[in-house]
């Protein structure tokens, strides 16, 4: 299937790519959620998920990690990683440049997304998207609805405030 950009899938004791990953996650999440949850817990939460050392324990636990690269291939514009959970697909990163973002390629991506769903036998795609991020109305013009909310403790003092949303494959 054609995505209109390349996709390249991170492999577990790539180091060098890895740091990459980490490098570019950390400055999305950054400047994406720094204005919406605060720069205290969102240093928090990459250095609980984003870190070289995470990144890599989350590749030894099944997640699939993918760099995305734009017309040029010279650079990443984004990335994404998800895993199995019984016959859910759950995606825990769906990030692009600020600068790439409103021109379809998200759609696109999620068809990349969808299609790895369906050939591994998924029956769904869900994911957590905090209740005040912009890109709830992104997930559902994407065709996702709302399944339920959820607060959960991750430490720290702080919470993450959750739509759970779903994708039906």
């Amino acid at each position: 299937m054609c995505y209109g950009f390349e996709i390249t899938r991170l492999e577990a004791g790539d180091a060098a790519g890895i740091a990459a990953m980490s490098k570019m996650a950390s400055e999305i999440v950054k400047e994406h959620f720094d204005p919406l949850i605060g720069p205290e817990q969102n240093d928090y939460m990459i250095a609980m998920f984003q870190t070289e050392e995470a990144i890599a324990g989350q590749l030894e636990h099944g997640y699939n990690y993918y760099f995305v690269y734009g017309d040029a291939g010279d650079a990443p514009i984004g990335f994404t990683a998800f895993y199995e959970n019984d016959d859910v697909l759950y995606l825990s990163k769906f990030y692009l440049y600020k600068n790439l973002r409103g021109q379809g390629l998200a759609h696109q991506l999620l068809a990349f997304v969808a299609e790895a769903g369906r050939t591994r036998g998924m029956r769904s795609i869900q994911l957590n998207v905090n209740r005040g991020n912009s890109a709830v109305q992104a997930y559902e013009a994407m065709g996702f609805n709302t399944i339920r909310t959820q607060v959960s403790d991750i430490g720290g003092g702080y919470v993450m405030d959750d739509y759970i949303m779903e994708y039906v494959l």
